[in-house]
């Protein structure tokens, strides 16, 4: 397990004349907020990218949303919380974060502020991990499909409270992105329809729900996986066994995280082109220029052709 470390600042209680100021700015008619003579007041902060897309597709141009961390230049398990991205949280009308230890920074300030209205993705998780559901569950819920709909939906009822003059579009902006997701879900049935039971290595447990969803057998052992988590070494045993995998091809696909570098994955992803075995890339923020479910989508059927190749 990462070990985050959190420098919170403790700002003075501003938040309540933030929450008449921001209240105001927030339901003034669209031709206030979404005029393009007037810029929109920031009223959604998100501790990622990935969950600012989300929020995004449902304010539409009616509302600013702020995401904290972009790009893959920064972890959000260790990001140390700086003065101001402190103060965006507690000053927001709403924010959106992962949750489940995730981006525990934002727990953090919350804790501070507990009026603050929040979105936590990770409470919205209705899948268990296992069936006997004794493991923790994962956290990276931005890859289940569900949740990120179920976020989309909170959102959008959140608005449609402090802002019921444009509360239709914020619904109807949910709506849409929910179809969306249903339809990449329709993609990752598919795959469990047409490759049953194949098995991957993934070296990171980032795309865990993609996987359940797809039907696909994680192969890669529980200590491997650990191991990377920690940023340490696997131990050799582990790397000769995940090794064999590969250069007997025993698995389809390697799923590797971009975002994380190490010797070990460097030489898994060599045996595995010796070896003929597709490698696919399974990041945790958004790609440069891409949306939520454009990144999704193409995860998707990037797997999927990794799959038909092998």
């Amino acid at each position: 397990m990462r070990i985050a470390l959190v420098r919170v600042t403790r700002w003075p209680s501003a938040i309540a004349v933030w929450g008449v100021v921001s209240t105001a700015l927030i339901t003034l008619p669209a031709c206030g907020i979404g005029n393009s003579a007037r810029p929109a007041a920031v009223a959604v902060v998100a501790s990622t990218d990935v969950w600012g897309s989300v929020a995004r597709a449902v304010t539409g141009g009616h509302l600013t949303v702020k995401s904290i961390l972009t790009g893959a230049d920064v972890d959000p398990h260790s990001y140390a919380v700086s003065p101001a991205d402190a103060a965006a949280i507690a000053d927001a009308p709403l924010v959106v974060y992962n949750g489940g230890g995730y981006d525990p920074w934002v727990d953090q300030v919350l804790a501070g502020h507990p009026a603050v209205k929040k979105v936590d993705a990770f409470s919205l998780l209705t899948t268990p991990n296992s069936e006997n559901n004794e493991d923790p569950a994962n956290e990276h819920v931005f890859y289940d499909l569900k949740v990120a709909k179920a976020v989309a939906a909170t959102i959008a009822d959140r608005l449609a409270t402090t802002d019921p003059v444009n509360a239709k579009d914020y619904r109807a902006n949910a709506a849409e992105f929910c179809r969306g997701a249903d339809a990449i879900a329709i993609s990752e049935h598919a795959i469990a329809t047409g490759y049953p039971g194949a098995s991957v290595i993934a070296t990171e447990p980032v795309a865990y729900y993609l996987l359940a969803a797809s039907g696909l057998v994680n192969r890669t052992p529980a200590s491997f996986t650990a191991a990377n988590e920690n940023e340490t070494d696997p131990a050799p045993s582990d790397m000769a066994s995940v090794l064999e995998l590969i250069n007997h091809r025993q698995v389809s696909v390697l799923l590797v995280n971009p975002q994380t570098s190490t010797p070990a994955i460097d030489g898994l992803q060599d045996a595995a082109r010796r070896a003929g075995v597709p490698v696919t890339m399974v990041t945790e923020t958004l790609p440069s220029g891409t949306d939520y479910l454009t990144w999704q989508r193409n995860t998707v059927n990037q797997l999927l052709a990794a799959l038909r190749s092998s």
